[in-house]
């Protein structure tokens, strides 16, 4: 709770707090809980005293809810904890930063386990598949921004028919409240994001044109496909809160396309994923932004050629709590290239 209310005071959420305080008795969870999730029906009998962030959207939701008493574990982290957090992640053992063991998960005697993408619980997840976790009685959740169709693509993150919004991702903060029996922390929380939204919207302008963005997250090498933000995921979001388009016309989550592709898609922008992983070279930004100007083919893009190269926390490019943040340290660089004003 002392967390919580640091972040209040520091990202203007007070006053959002003050006015849901008032009803915050008749938002009180009344347990048995059963909430609907991901075609999976989860009930839980109390509020979770030993759950487990697994993936980085889920823990930092948990901690940014004040929850950080309430964790026993963490794992799966392309990026560092959001600065704001880092004295309450440091009270919550990691387990990881890349995938954990099922094993590693049960030996910390969780009561709940939330994940960020299917590969954490899913059918073809590196982990546990969700089943695993009702067989020792486990309850499990799974973010809605990342439940989706596999059958027009045949890859383990599935594709979007529409572009993703915030209100995905405010359903989940809303229920991972909700089960934890925090409604109050969850509409506030809710309030500051649709607020930095709007403002976002309305401070920006490109003088009428509709710039085109690639979102490259990294690459195995400089010869491999890039992995890149599908058109209707949080990379397509982000470049719509900015008044664009995403460069990449496809529907899959993480498209991968060789590079004779990318210089086709002519983006005006290229916005490059720093991570803090180091699973791959291209994965740091300086490496991507030294291959885009050298690379004799690559360096003729229009976007690198007018230095529209901007970087962006990596996390963003997935749809989590990361994603405004992405889009307002993208808004704030292209301003400064006079791109936007």
């Amino acid at each position: 709770m002392t967390v919580f209310k640091s972040l209040l005071a520091t990202s203007g959420l007070c006053v959002a707090l003050g006015s849901f305080a008032a009803n915050s008795a008749q938002a009180a969870t009344q347990y048995p809980l059963t909430i609907d999730n991901c075609g999976a029906s989860v009930t839980f009998q109390k509020a979770p005293e030993r759950a487990i962030g697994l993936g980085q959207n889920s823990a930092e939701i948990l901690l940014l809810l004040g929850l950080e008493d309430k964790m026993v574990g963490t794992a799966f982290w392309p990026s560092k904890v959001l600065p704001q957090l880092e004295a309450a992640n440091a009270k919550v053992k990691l387990l990881t930063v890349e995938f954990p063991t099922f094993e590693s998960l049960l030996a910390q005697n969780p009561d709940f386990v939330a994940a960020s993408l299917p590969t954490l619980i899913g059918p073809t997840s590196k982990v546990a598949k969700r089943e695993d976790f009702d067989k020792v009685g486990v309850p499990s959740y799974v973010s809605p921004s990342t439940c989706l169709s596999t059958e027009k693509v045949k890859n383990e993150y599935g594709s979007r028919d529409q572009m993703w919004n915030m209100d995905l991702l405010y359903k989940e903060i809303g229920e991972l409240a909700q089960i934890f029996d925090v409604a109050d922390r969850g509409d506030a929380l809710i309030a500051d994001f649709k607020k930095r939204e709007a403002t976002l919207r309305s401070s920006v302008s490109a003088d009428g044109k509709k710039l085109s963005y690639v979102f490259w997250f990294s690459s195995q090498s400089p010869t491999a496909d890039a992995y890149l933000g599908g058109k209707n995921g949080a990379s397509g979001f982000i470049a719509d809160v900015l008044g664009g388009k995403n460069a990449i016309d496809a529907e899959p989550e993480w498209p991968t396309l060789g590079w004779e592709g990318i210089i086709a898609s002519n983006p005006d922008v290229i916005v490059v994923a720093n991570l803090d992983r180091n699973r791959w070279e291209l994965d740091k930004p300086e490496a991507k932004i030294k291959f885009l100007n050298t690379d004799p083919a690559v360096s003729q893009i229009p976007a690198v050629k007018n230095k529209a190269i901007v970087v962006m926390d990596g996390a963003a490019m997935n749809p989590t709590i990361r994603t405004i943040y992405g889009a307002e340290q993208v808004a704030e660089q292209m301003k400064a290239l006079g791109l936007i004003k």
